[in-house]
């Protein structure tokens, strides 16, 4: 459940939350893997009612869930005992649901992906025997699809298929940060930061009402800064606790906007935090065993959304280690994502929807990790 990611240090991974923790390492890592994300979503005792005709429509869905996969890639090479580098790719951000063709909803399901990339350059600097510094630099790449189809009696009358569409994608440059303290051999601390840039993301728009047909443009995807503080304690030969609070700064989505076609729709989001704790059970030289457990809030504040439905979240996560040798292991991690019931309620000029949403999710994470 991500708890203590920032100091632990078992393998090379722990550059994407902390590149100071490359202090850790004494000679050459590589980590690679991939993790498949599955949703499951359900819309109950959903009403949409159509403005134009003044007729309402059972608006219930329980087939919006999709499956994604994130590959990783992490490389670190220490330099001499002061210095080390390192280089990775991977995802921090996403989100896709996609609603059945015919969706009563209509304006309010249709589709909605949002993916990101993040290519970084990391180093560290040991400054004391107890103290690391680390800071990166990052190319992050978005793309982002939406679609909104409209009504029957909108696409009869206006001659118009979607009331939205785009397709973009872009690239923006972050940066990241850290510290790591090591009270002892067995105990750590960790802070980072990232920050996450506007992605300006170039493609093709069209928002009924302000283009007359699908157009070049630009659409600003606002990313959030993420800052955390984690902990490891060896606190005996066969057992660790860890854990981890995270801060993600969601209130900069505000809106998402193109230059020429204007504001595509109003957020507000709030920031959200992250709480969790976990623990190792180091079994013998080649079994490890974890279990965490994550409390996750909200981005979405008095303005929730049926095609991004969100909650508080819990998660709940295990996995073990397998090391087949001295210089390998194999990593295999499983996360049940609870969600809770939320009520939405949307409008425009057009049409209304009410409802309540629930999102739940499975992560299965599958890595390969190896010292030189």
């Amino acid at each position: 459940a991500f708890a203590g990611d920032a100091v632990i240090g078992d393998n090379a991974s722990v550059i994407a939350r902390n590149p100071a923790a490359m202090s850790l390492f004494d000679r050459p890592a590589l980590s690679v893997g991939f993790e498949t994300i599955s949703t499951d979503i359900e819309v109950k005792d959903g009403s949409y009612t159509n403005n134009l005709t003044a007729s309402s429509a059972d608006a219930n869905s329980d087939s919006i869930g999709d499956t994604s996969i994130a590959p990783n890639f992490y490389y670190i090479r220490p330099v001499n005992e002061k210095f080390a580098w390192g280089v990775n790719a991977y995802s921090n951000f996403g989100t896709k649901t996609e609603f059945e063709d015919g969706y009563a909803g209509y304006e309010y399901g249709g589709k909605t992906d949002v993916v990101s990339a993040n290519f970084g350059l990391v180093g560290s600097y040991k400054a004391t025997e107890q103290l690391t510094l680390g800071a990166g630099i990052d190319a992050v790449y978005g793309k982002g699809t939406f679609v909104r189809p409209a009504n029957p009696v909108v696409a009869a009358n206006f001659g118009t298929a979607n009331l939205l569409e785009i397709e973009a994608d872009g690239w923006g440059i972050g940066y990241n940060l850290g510290l790591m303290f090591e009270v002892d051999e067995n105990n750590r601390l960790g802070f980072d930061y990232h920050f996450s840039p506007d992605i300006e993301a170039d493609g093709d728009v069209y928002r009924f009402g302000a283009t007359a047909a699908k157009q070049s443009d630009t659409v600003t995807m606002p990313l959030p800064d993420i800052a955390e503080f984690s902990g490891y304690h060896r606190i005996a030969p066969e057992y660790a606790v860890h854990y981890s609070i995270q801060f993600i700064r969601w209130s900069e989505f505000k809106t998402l906007e193109a230059k020429n076609a204007g504001t595509i729709n109003t957020y507000n989001w709030q920031d959200a935090m992250h709480y969790s704790i976990g623990g190792t059970y180091y079994m013998n030289d080649a079994w490890e065993i974890r279990a965490g457990y994550m409390y996750d809030t909200s981005a979405q504040d008095q303005k929730r959304s049926i095609s991004v439905p969100d909650s508080d979240r819990q998660w709940f996560s295990a996995g073990v280690t397998y090391k087949p040798d001295d210089v390998s292991s194999i990593d295999f991690g499983a996360t049940y994502l609870l969600g809770e019931d939320v009520d939405v309620a949307e409008n425009n000029a057009l049409s209304s929807i009410t409802g309540t949403t629930h999102a739940n999710a499975i992560l299965l994470g599958l890595q390969y990790s190896r010292s030189f």
